[in-house]
């Protein structure tokens, strides 16, 4: 008993695609693995929590093994940017590494606010690899009604 299959030419390019991609995977990407070719961009992100309170903002970044001098926090009217440069340290003698799995390079993180913040009012705090910010928004700035008379 024949059982038939109806293929519409688009499900059959589509399945001729999957098994390329599915013997191509299988075939050629075992032979360069993807730690032999590191991406160039070679900046990192940095995970972080953003907490809105009432009158502040509160952002909470991950930065292990980061000392407060290597820190840069730039702020403006309604954005954050947390950057640091984390950088390897080896020693005179001639060390034989056959694995490392340690990270160093730039890492930089930037935060958009859905509302201006006060950049005269930010407080940062480094402590156990945690990075404290808390930036207290902008007051909206009052708009006094004024009736104008037409001349």
């Amino acid at each position: 008993m024949k059982f038939l299959i109806q293929k519409t030419p688009e499900k059959f390019l589509k399945s001729v695609n999957d098994e390329i991609n599915s013997i191509l995977a299988r075939h050629i990407d075992g032979l360069y693995p993807d730690y032999m070719y590191p991406e160039k961009d070679e900046t990192l992100s940095i995970p972080v929590e953003l907490v809105e309170q009432e009158k502040n903002y509160i952002v909470l970044a991950e930065v292990p093994g980061i000392k407060k001098e290597d820190l840069n926090i730039n702020v403006d009217k309604s954005s954050l940017t947390i950057s640091a440069k984390k950088e390897q340290h080896t020693s005179e003698k001639d060390d034989y590494y056959r694995r490392t799995e340690f990270s160093y390079g730039e890492f930089s993180r930037s935060i958009c606010f859905p509302e201006e913040v006060n950049t005269n009012e930010i407080e940062a705090k480094l402590e156990n690899g945690v990075l404290k910010v808390e930036l207290a928004k902008k007051e909206p700035e009052k708009n006094d009604k004024k009736k104008i008379t037409i001349k």
